[in-house]
């Protein structure tokens, strides 16, 4: 099994959510983030005064998946969250060693 996280600009999660359900992902789980990478923040004008905004909101996707599922879930993601600009964000690809269900004790790809 594998877990994606995904790191990706929040106008683009419907598109993202979307193209991974297209090819039946049906678990994801969504969190609001702030954060920066190389883009290292902007500066902004507020009544006549520049300050400079480090953390740029983001959104974190987390997916729990077969191994079959993963290529084809980053390939979707990384195209549906691409708009060539900076700050489109990351993607990072982990085992899982195991997984369990709490409410049946399901264990393993059963669990997903």
């Amino acid at each position: 099994m594998k877990k994606i996280e995904a790191i990706i600009k929040p106008f683009k999660l419907d598109e993202v959510k979307e193209a991974l359900h297209e090819i039946g992902i049906q678990g994801i789980t969504v969190t609001e983030a702030k954060g920066f990478g190389r883009q290292k923040g902007h500066t902004e004008l507020y009544r006549g005064a520049e300050y400079v905004v480090d953390f740029l909101p983001k959104v974190k996707l987390e997916i729990i998946l077969e191994d079959t599922l993963a290529e084809r879930a980053v390939e979707a993601i990384e195209s549906a969250a691409k708009t060539g600009r900076i700050g489109d964000g990351k993607i990072f690809l982990s085992s899982i060693d195991q997984v369990i269900r709490i409410r049946t004790g399901e264990t393993g790809v059963d669990a997903i």
